[in-house]
């Protein structure tokens, strides 16, 4: 009861003498302090959404349009469709201020019609996709319609400087394919997959759906087009997220890993407080637009929308679906240590803690000899489960008193930081540790991530650093791009000390960290997390991780070949997989949408009669290099051709899923919808991006690259594959499956990985020799 009377900002009582008034002044500057800093944040909101509406105009401008309004007026010239005089007819006068007042009015109006024919131009522009069309060898030439286009967007885009959200509404929307082309594209992206009768099978059942139901389900998803920002997101993130009833735990959440060349500190409390301190000045860049939107090629904008909900956001449980819960503000966040949770307030006399004074905080909790009260330190296993199970104890355990209290601050932080007790380590010699750390961070113990929040940072012992992330609320990219900002902020400042201690001195004593309180010692809530977690441990026990390092060349090589990086590894990958497996199999390789609004991914499928075609001929002993150099190069043309319909919204299982909802919401059945719905992608794959910002230069700091992150398996019998071209020599692939699985072997599948990218390499060098060869002949004879 102490605490909740310390926590009361003013109380007064009335006797017989009169009524006193009692209040904590200290209390009450705090709240004033969070009201004033409210405000602040809804004031630039306004301006920065008054600066994106108007945009690619600058607002500046209205003063001029109005100066010239103006001028013309009172030198007796007619504005455009006599405005002017037309609104001083509508004003009760015309005195000097009532025509300065017409003058305002009619410039506003020129002014707006400005700005939008501006966006609604760049609008147009950003419709054409040819340019993602042309051929980037080198040598080709740009044709003159793209070459008019660039320079139409780069006039349009970039004389205003943009805000994160500036380009949002100048982006087009997602089209949606006509039926007949993703039919064909399906059945072609099937062929290698399937003998000649079920072939025939699946030809029929396609078109029996096209020429059946197919249209009366387009036609309803054509009005979803039209009225909907973009005809997928929603429904994605619905259907294939919050509906998800498995736990986040290993089959939805994914990792990222520090950049492991780079070792700034080894004091934990150090390396947690500066990287606490930049996820907040990333997190102030966001919320002001300050951070600038990505632009393909410097000129074509990526949609920003996922950025919104980095921070303060959490996957709020519930008994059907689940939901996504984005707090507008956040001060403060939430520190795992020990099994021990602490609400650490990061906001402070009107300002964010500097490193220094948040690293007091952090080794206030390292030194802590608390110790977790009944229940709390599994908690966190609840997040890791069966997402109903959690759900209905939510509702039973957390409903009322201190435990939906510390359930608010866990979720309501602006992340989850976890202090761990082991170090997370990386040696070449000993690849078995790099292992370790991915399981670290793809899932830890089992119950110290919450696995709800947007991420949770995990801090190692000796210092180093990586994260679990929620998928519902964005993509990989953008996580990736966070971590990137925050590995090159450490590559590029000096950040610690000869000791290892974060730069400065503290201005005030920080607030000490507070230890929050759960009341879970009952049977219930005891019983649930118990299950929760001997489930947890079952599932992350049956995890295979293996990150295999590749350092005899990367894509150096590939560009010396004159082929794409992700092409040829996508390839690497189909003839490692076959060589695993004796067979091709259905593989997702995750592409983005991001150049339409709102978007989030499409699938391109790498396994293709091109692709089938060259590994057959890697594995006929009677083929020629010459033979496979070609097969090779038509199987990354298509591939890349895969990779470009799909960015550009002509993807195939994007508008299949969609078209399965349709049939879902009408109660129509659809026997080639359900089963394209529900084969299996054995091979899940994805490339960790980097380069997203300027701050990242490998030229001047070639260790400041993250060694990339992974994922679970997404079919038990099957692999996921996330990998990242770290640099011209340097290649790593986060390789996972099932051990429960009796048919696959991370390590035996990165074995296979790095026989497929030797025998790439040695037959380049053979079709080189033989073509040096042929060449000295040619001019042997010639001479």
């Amino acid at each position: 009861m102490a605490e909740a009377h310390s926590a009361v900002a003013f109380s007064f009582s009335i006797t017989h003498e009169g009524w006193h008034l009692n209040y904590d002044r200290e209390v009450l500057h705090l709240v004033w302090q969070s009201g004033v800093r409210s405000w602040k944040k809804r004031m630039a909101r306004f301006r920065s959404g008054v600066r994106n509406g108007v945009y690619p105009a600058h607002l500046q401008s209205l003063w001029l349009v109005i100066a010239i309004a103006i001028g013309l007026h009172f030198t007796q010239r007619q504005a455009p469709f006599n405005l002017v005089n037309k609104f001083l007819a509508i004003l009760p006068g015309d005195s000097v201020a009532y025509q300065l007042t017409a003058c305002s009015l009619a410039g506003l109006l020129f002014w707006l019609c400005i700005c939008y024919t501006m966006r609604y131009s760049l609008k147009l522009l950003l419709m054409y996709k040819g340019w993602m069309y042309e051929k980037r060898a080198p040598g080709s030439k740009v044709s003159l319609p793209t070459r008019l286009w660039a320079l139409f967007v780069k006039v349009l885009a970039t004389w205003n400087k943009p805000g994160l959200y500036s380009f949002q509404g100048s982006l087009p929307r997602l089209p949606l394919p006509p039926v007949h082309e993703t039919m064909s594209r399906y059945l072609r992206s099937v062929r290698p997959l399937l003998d000649d009768a079920n072939f025939t099978r699946m030809e029929r059942l396609a078109k029996e759906f096209e020429s059946g139901i197919a249209t009366k389900l387009q036609r309803y998803l054509l009005l979803k087009s039209w009225w909907s920002t973009n005809y997928v997101s929603d429904w994605w993130e619905e259907y294939v997220y919050l509906r998800g009833r498995g736990a986040l735990m290993v089959n939805s959440n994914f990792y990222g890993i520090d950049a492991i060349f780079m070792h700034p500190t080894t004091v934990q409390s150090a390396r947690a407080a500066s990287v606490t301190s930049m996820l907040l000045q990333f997190r102030r860049t966001v919320e002001r637009q300050e951070l600038e939107p990505i632009l393909v090629q410097g000129l074509v904008p990526l949609c920003s929308w996922q950025y919104e909900r980095i921070f303060n956001t959490v996957r709020v449980p519930g008994v059907e679906t689940d939901k996504i819960v984005h707090y507008q503000d956040s001060n403060h966040i939430v520190v795992l240590h020990r099994g021990c949770y602490y609400k650490v307030v990061i906001y402070h006399n009107g300002r964010i803690l500097r490193p220094c004074e948040i690293q007091i905080q952090m080794e206030e909790i390292l030194n802590s000899a608390d110790k977790p009260q009944p229940g709390e330190e599994l908690l966190a296993s609840l997040t890791a489960g069966d997402r109903t199970k959690w759900a209905k104890i939510r509702e039973s355990v957390f409903a009322k008193g201190v435990n939906k209290t510390a359930l608010h601050l866990i979720e309501s932080a602006a992340f989850v930081l976890s202090l761990d007790e082991k170090p997370f380590e990386f040696d070449m010699a000993h690849p078995e540790k790099l292992d370790q750390f991915g399981r670290y961070l793809l899932h830890g113990n089992g119950h110290d991530r919450w696995f709800d929040k947007s991420f949770t940072v995990c801090v190692g012992s000796n210092g180093k650093i990586g994260f679990n992330s929620e998928h519902t609320w964005a993509d990989a990219p953008v996580m990736a791009h966070v971590w990137e900002n925050i590995v090159a902020e450490e590559a590029i400042q000096k950040r610690y000390d000869e000791n290892g201690n974060t730069l400065g001195i503290p201005e005030f004593e920080p607030p000490k960290p507070k230890r929050m309180e759960f009341d879970l010692d009952n049977k219930v809530a005891l019983d649930a997390i118990q299950e929760a977690h001997l489930s947890a441990q079952q599932l992350l026990n049956d995890v295979d991780l293996r990150i295999f390092v590749h350092d005899p060349y990367g894509k150096g090589l590939m560009k010396k070949c004159r082929l794409s990086p992700d092409a040829f590894l996508q390839m690497a990958l189909q003839l490692a997989y076959y060589r695993d497996a004796g067979k091709f199999s259905l593989t997702y390789e995750a592409s983005m949408t991001r150049l339409f609004r709102e978007g989030r991914t499409e699938t391109v499928r790498p396994c293709t009669i091109e692709s089938a075609a060259w590994v057959k001929a890697m594995e006929n002993p009677n083929a020629s290099a010459e033979e496979r150099v070609k097969l090779l190069n038509k199987a990354c043309e298509r591939h890349q051709l895969g990779y470009q319909d799909a960015m550009c919204g002509r993807g195939i299982d994007r508008h299949l899923f969609c078209l399965y909802v349709v049939s879902k919401y009408l109660e129509l059945d659809s026997p080639f919808l359900k089963e394209v719905l529900s084969e299996p992608w054995r091979l899940s794959t994805s490339q960790t991006p980097h380069g997203q910002t300027a701050k990242m230069d490998l030229r001047k700091h070639p260790n400041c690259i993250s060694a990339g992150g992974g994922f679970g398996p997404v079919a038990d019998d099957g692999y996921g594959v996330s990998y990242i071209v770290a640099g011209e020599d340097l290649i790593f692939f986060h390789i996972s499956s099932k051990r429960s699985c009796g048919t696959t072997s991370s390590e035996r599948f990165a074995q296979q990985i790095n026989r497929a990218l030797n025998d790439m390499k040695v037959l380049f060098e053979e079709y080189r020799s033989h073509q040096q060869k042929k060449s000295a002949v040619t001019n042997g004879a010639a001479n």
